[in-house]
């Protein structure tokens, strides 16, 4: 795919929708790692659906530590890999109240040393919460990049170095946001819903559905 048909796409992308965000329900930087931290295989509605429990309970780092392991399963049991994702949440909390002041650091080295917290989780956090310019490839962006051919990659690092050199730094803070929603919502994973997608004429995908 050439560049200008990549810049034709992110404008149509931030045309259809100005001001992307996360899907997940936060009310702070925490509350966002948090919700970040347990959405790993887990869908955001699910996630929102037990954060709405969970952090009227225990908004801080040190409240979360109050509430405990079990007190944190037991708001997030609804979740995939809650018990793992529970001791990660108080690890993690324990290491924010002791080394950064309760506070969420915006450094990525610090974020991907908390536990349960990977590169994907980090360029989250420093995008939705800091605006810096970082691509979080997911399942859904790792198949758009491939899918339509505008940043083809056999790895989820090969596709975010893809991403990261041909994306224009104007489109940078919030294009991880539209290839998300754009995934999740019309590039979908079994049958792309080509008939409804504002970018079919610039995407290089040989297998198109013709109905929306």
């Amino acid at each position: 795919m050439n560049q200008q048909k990549r810049i034709e796409i992110l404008e149509r992308l931030r045309a259809n929708n100005p001001n992307p965000t996360t899907e997940l329900e936060y009310s702070s930087t925490f509350e966002l790692l948090i919700a970040v931290l347990l959405s790993a295989q887990a869908t955001d509605v699910g996630v929102n659906k037990a954060t709405r429990k969970l952090f009227p309970v225990a908004r801080t780092p040190q409240a979360m530590l109050d509430l405990g392991v079990d007190g944190v399963k037991e708001h997030i049991k609804t979740i995939g890999l809650f018990n793992s994702k529970a001791e990660n949440v108080i690890k993690t909390c324990r290491i924010l109240v002791e080394q950064h002041q309760g506070e969420v650091p915006e450094s990525r080295e610090a974020l991907e040393a908390l536990p349960g917290v990977g590169r994907k989780t980090a360029n989250v956090v420093l995008n939705t919460a800091f605006g810096w310019p970082t691509i979080a490839v997911d399942t859904h962006i790792f198949r758009v990049a491939n899918r339509t051919k505008f940043a083809p990659g056999k790895t989820v690092r090969a596709v975010e170095d893809r991403l990261d050199k041909v994306i224009p730094a104007e489109f940078k803070v919030d294009a991880h946001h539209w290839f998300i929603l754009h995934g999740r919502y019309t590039c979908i994973a079994r049958k792309p819903r080509c008939g409804s997608c504002i970018i079919e004429d610039l995407c290089e995908y040989k297998e198109k559905t013709s109905d929306d």
